[in-house]
């Protein structure tokens, strides 16, 4: 089947990580997640921990809270919350993989009564208004299309005090027509790999959140510290290429190592980046 007679679903969030879950875990690491280099030299497992960390900072989490998190992947970051900062967590997403995944783990640390995980839409969550603390979104915003909708929900799901925070990969400049164009086939590459996503330049987010009445408390580019995680995820391809290979078949392999290569790449043209940013529901 060529890439155009694809049928969408193909590249859909939830049919995608059903699919490559597995591989990733080895791949991307347990975190399923980009990592944090303050020096460079870290490895994979400690550079995901810390972006862990800066967003456990950035949300300002205290004992009991509600934490609502949106693409939750197969729980580690919601267990995670639970275990180490005692706080309730709800985790959604769009995956049937990942929803059973994050519910053995949650069950192998006897984190049962802290930690549900649920299958739900960030875009149209079906939570009461006004249901939890915290909103934690890690890296799942690239792939919901209405960007709009996520901020709108994460807002009214909130308690009036609560806060939203959110990391993801951005667009740090434009591309005009001739460029997307000239990198269709690159793109599409990414697509197949990581799923049909959508950047949007880090002020997108500051301007949505805003108008659905958050007030932004800060954003921060992590471009730079983001940037050793390719090749870490490159090694891992290296380190696994069987385990990977039975998973996902050669041309998969083949395909995420040359898009290690495409988003290093554009880190490095300054195309793609990584922010996080914060903000308050008053």
């Amino acid at each position: 089947m060529t890439d155009a007679a694809k049928p969408r679903s193909v590249y859909g969030p939830a049919s995608h990580y059903d699919r490559v879950t597995g591989a990733w875990t080895l791949l991307l690491g347990e975190e399923l997640h980009y990592g944090l280099f303050r020096s460079g030299d870290e490895d994979l497992e400690t550079a995901t921990a810390a972006l862990t960390r800066e967003m456990i900072d950035a949300a300002a989490l205290e004992p009991g809270l509600e934490l609502l998190d949106v693409g939750c992947g197969t729980g580690a970051q919601g267990c995670r919350l639970a275990a180490e900062q005692r706080v309730r967590v709800t985790g959604i997403t769009t995956s049937a993989v990942g929803v059973e995944a994050a519910r053995r783990r949650a069950q192998v640390r006897g984190l049962e009564e802290v930690v549900v995980f649920e299958q739900r839409d960030g875009m149209d969550n079906g939570f009461a208004d006004a249901s939890f603390d915290r909103v934690w979104v890690l890296e799942s915003s690239h792939l919901m299309r209405r960007r709009d909708r996520l901020l709108a929900e994460s807002a009214r799901v909130l308690r009036p005090g609560g806060r939203l925070v959110l990391c993801d990969i951005v667009l740090r400049r434009e591309l005009d027509f001739q460029e997307v164009r000239r990198l269709r086939e690159p793109l599409a590459l990414l697509r197949d790999v990581f799923g049909d996503a959508r950047m949007e330049p880090l002020a997108r987010y500051v301007d949505l959140a805003t108008a659905v009445g958050l007030a932004v408390e800060r954003q921060v580019d992590l471009t730079a510290v983001t940037r050793p995680t390719f090749d870490r995820w490159h090694a891992n391809a290296l380190r696994h290429r069987d385990e990977v290979t039975g998973a996902v078949g050669e041309a998969g392999w083949q395909e995420f190592v040359h898009a290690c290569d495409l988003l290093g790449g554009f880190w490095d043209d300054g195309t793609l980046g990584y922010g996080l940013f914060v903000a308050d529901k008053p």
